[in-house]
């Protein structure tokens, strides 16, 4: 009897440690992500996967949920003294990972901070600041220089991230490597183009990650993420291909989530090129191209074409009351006859995703139909964004996401004078543009705003100084027993409510 209560005894044991092991194999979600970041540094980017480790590095004032409402962040609360102050009360106690108080003093830093030539990558959202007062130190002002509209939301994009002073002047131009944030996570390493690695902030003010670290793999390959995913080598995973879109859903292990997003992807000029400064070149291409069928065959079945550079999801677009593109060739021949072009030869840049190289390789197609000559160059993704601000390209494309659900957001970061040094890669400057922006942020919302934007979007449409291709959607695959996941629209997923549940 003693010897079976001992095996009895044993084999209890054996299993409860069996139970140890797993939950400590769990204690680690592993990610795998098309691209890396290009920095942690909160302004000194513009790029989608760069806001995704920032978002949980960092924290912002105020939060936005996956259906756009408004959160308390690091701001408790927060009022409205008038179209140019907002006033936002602070939390008491929050730690920095470094185990310092977050203080008025630091929000002012980080603000500010965006407003000198660090921030220029994020100059869009940040160029309207005048100043941050200080009241005391949970209590600050942020002054406008103008009244806009817009910029209250874009407080929830990872360029109002709240840094350390202390910490990010002691780091100096090496900051983007060394973050220290107030997130539910902490930086631990880099290893650039492989992986980063995260681990849970003990002392986080908000509710805690359920595991302890989280790695973030670089799997610029789609296959290779599927293969991951299947294998149980990644538990999410990001952007999955549509050729794997069956293998995802027809696996009884994992699980598939799809959701539109707020983004276009393009074909852009480089318009101080010539003859790209000649609108009627422009608009010729844009006509010599089959839109609709590059779209259908790149993407199969994932996403729409864009008929406007303002997404259906956001307010003011005016997707519904525009036709649809259609190639004609034949005004495409008149155009560059107009224009005195012939003989034209061109490069098309892009990154390696395999969409985009398709989308790519049936442009050259088409083009060369119109007797225009093309070269397609693929490169990594941080060279891709470092090369396009040398102005040596002529076509490239490339996607833009709406991050901050706002028309104003979804247009001054492509195509304002501003943005240029930034995130404007046609290097686009139009003054009548730049005033239509700038009437349509000074506006609250009515139909007065609305009618600002329609005739904005018209008239980008008819500037042409990009091509659009391509409203994509959040496509994500997980393991089964990830619990907590969503892919968002503006495609900073967040990992922060991620837990395993066997």
């Amino acid at each position: 009897m003693r010897k079976a209560i001992y095996v009895l005894s044993c084999l209890v044991l054996i299993l409860g440690l069996c139970g140890v092991a797993v939950a400590a194999a769990r204690d680690t979600l592993v990610v795998a992500d098309q691209y890396d970041a290009t920095t942690m540094d909160p302004i000194a980017h513009n790029d989608v996967p760069s806001s995704r480790v920032c978002y949980e590095l960092y924290d912002t004032l105020i939060f936005m949920d996956n259906e756009g409402v408004i959160t308390p962040g690091l701001a408790e609360k927060w009022e409205f003294l008038s179209g140019t102050e907002y006033k936002f009360y602070l939390r008491k106690g929050v730690k920095f990972h470094n185990g310092e108080e977050l203080k008025a003093g630091d929000v002012r830093y980080s603000i500010m901070r965006a407003t000198t030539s660090a921030g220029a990558k994020i100059a869009t959202y940040s160029q309207n600041v005048a100043d941050v007062e200080v009241l005391d130190d949970y209590t600050v002002v942020v002054k406008l220089k103008l009244v806009d509209y817009s910029f209250f939301s874009s407080l929830t994009h990872s360029w109002g991230s709240i840094v350390n002073a202390k910490a990010t002047e002691a780091a100096g131009d090496s900051y983007g490597m060394n973050p220290v944030g107030t997130g539910p996570f902490k930086f631990v390493s880099w290893q650039k183009g492989n992986e980063y690695v995260l681990e849970r902030f003990g002392d986080y003010w908000g509710p805690k990650p359920k595991y302890k670290t989280l790695r973030v793999r670089s799997v610029p390959e789609p296959t290779s993420r599927t293969i991951e995913l299947e294998s149980g080598g990644v538990d999410i995973a990001f952007p999955i291909p549509h050729n794997d879109l069956k293998r995802i859903e027809d696996n009884p292990k994992l699980v598939l989530y799809r959701r539109p997003q707020v983004s276009t992807a393009y074909v852009g000029f480089n318009v101080t090129k010539k003859p790209f400064d000649d609108v009627r070149v422009r608009q010729a291409i844009s006509a010599a191209l089959d839109v609709v069928g590059i779209q259908a065959a790149s993407y199969r079945g994932i996403g729409k074409v864009p008929v406007s550079l303002v997404p259906g999801a956001i307010k003011y677009s005016i997707e519904k009351e525009v036709a649809p593109h259609v190639q004609d060739v034949e005004k495409a021949k008149k155009l560059l006859a107009e224009a005195g072009v012939k003989n034209l030869k061109l490069n098309i840049w892009t990154n390696e995703r395999k969409e985009r190289v398709d989308s790519a390789t049936i442009i050259q197609a088409q083009l060369e139909e119109l007797g225009i000559a093309s070269e397609i160059r693929v490169l990594e993704w941080g060279a891709y964004l470092n090369g396009l601000m040398e102005k040596t390209h002529d076509l490239f494309i490339l996607g833009w996401v709406s991050t901050v659900p706002d028309p104003n957001f979804a247009v001054s970061g492509l195509l304002e004078t501003s943005a240029i040094g930034a995130s404007n890669y046609t290097f686009f400057s139009d003054p009548k543009l730049d005033e239509l922006l700038a009437k349509g942020r000074g506006v609250p919302d009515g139909d007065e705003r609305a009618a600002i934007y329609k005739e904005m979007q018209l008239y980008i449409n008819e500037q042409v100084p990009m091509i659009y291709l391509h409203n994509d959607e959040s496509i994500a695959g997980a393991q089964k027993y990830v619990k907590g996941f969503a892919p968002r629209s503006n495609e900073i997923h967040s990992f922060r409510e991620a837990y395993f549940e066997e």
